[in-house]
């Protein structure tokens, strides 16, 4: 439905005449102590009938006359409030800076509201394989992910391969068309690539490096654990590359089971002859 008769269908379900809205655009006028404010009769007449957009406010005093939600007649104009922060990323600010989109209420985000039974997060798991059931969540700030099409592992709170550039208990994005293991050009750790792996009894997340037959996962240079040997493809399956995360910066509680972790003296899963 055109939007100037949607106002007009909201004007004729309160009673409402032309003149009492011109009435009472001039009451939000004196108490904002701004003429901008006022819609005189002919100015109704073409908003609702000719397509005229009105002014930011006018529009304003539309709303709050009629009992209506700005960011809902927004909708009727073609602006959906939800996507300002996606629409927001076609330009990217050098300077470093806040995000000042603070009202979110009115988008949604697609998110995992129901996981598997028995989910073992000590463990590094395959979150997408887990997930039963997904649900819309008010988050406006987050709906430009595409949630539902990428794939999710979770880092396993015993999991230190990466640490501490990825802590246990992360949520890693991973894009599952990168999933050619590449053994050089990069310059340092944060350019190299890190994968996500299945293994015939888990998951695991990590550099590697590949030679022949034989996968090696190369924990970080400050993780307590060691490089893991595995038959390839035989016994491990790359499933992609992690390409986002979202974790944690405390350090304290990880700091009494990074301790645990090296004193319980981790074996490397290897095979010694391939």
């Amino acid at each position: 439905m055109d939007p100037g008769l949607k106002l007009k269908r909201a004007r004729e379900k309160l009673g409402l005449r032309y003149r009492q809205v011109e009435q009472a655009s001039n009451l939000i006028a004196q108490k904002h102590r701004n003429s901008d404010y006022v819609i005189g009769l002919s100015r109704l007449a073409d908003i609702e009938n000719k397509g005229v957009v009105p002014g930011l406010h006018r529009f304003y005093s539309l709303c709050a006359i009629y009992r209506l939600d700005l960011t809902e007649v927004l909708e009727w104009y073609g602006i959906d409030v939800s996507k300002i922060f996606e629409d927001g990323q076609a330009v990217e600010p050098g300077n470093t800076h806040l995000i000042r989109i603070r009202d979110g209420s009115r988008g949604t985000v697609q998110l995992p509201i129901r996981l598997e039974p028995g989910v073992d997060f000590s463990r590094t798991t395959y979150l997408s394989r887990m997930i039963q059931q997904w649900g819309k969540i008010p988050l406006g700030l987050l709906d430009s992910l595409d949630i539902e099409e990428n794939r999710y592992g979770f880092i396993g709170s015993d999991d230190f391969l990466m640490y501490p550039l990825l802590r246990p208990g992360s949520l890693v994005q991973i894009d599952d068309s990168r999933s050619k293991i590449r053994n050089s050009g990069w310059t340092n750790e944060f350019e190299r690539p890190v994968y996500f792996f299945e293994l015939r009894d888990g998951y695991a997340c990590s550099f590697c490096n590949l030679s022949g037959s034989r996968l090696i996962l190369q924990p970080h240079s400050g993780s307590p654990c060691e490089p893991q040997v595995l038959a390839y493809p035989a016994d491990i399956d790359v499933i992609g590359q992690v390409v986002g995360v979202a974790m944690h910066l405390e350090a304290k509680p990880l700091e009494a089971r990074i301790k645990r972790r090296v004193r319980s003296a981790i074996s490397p899963r290897s095979i010694p002859s391939l």
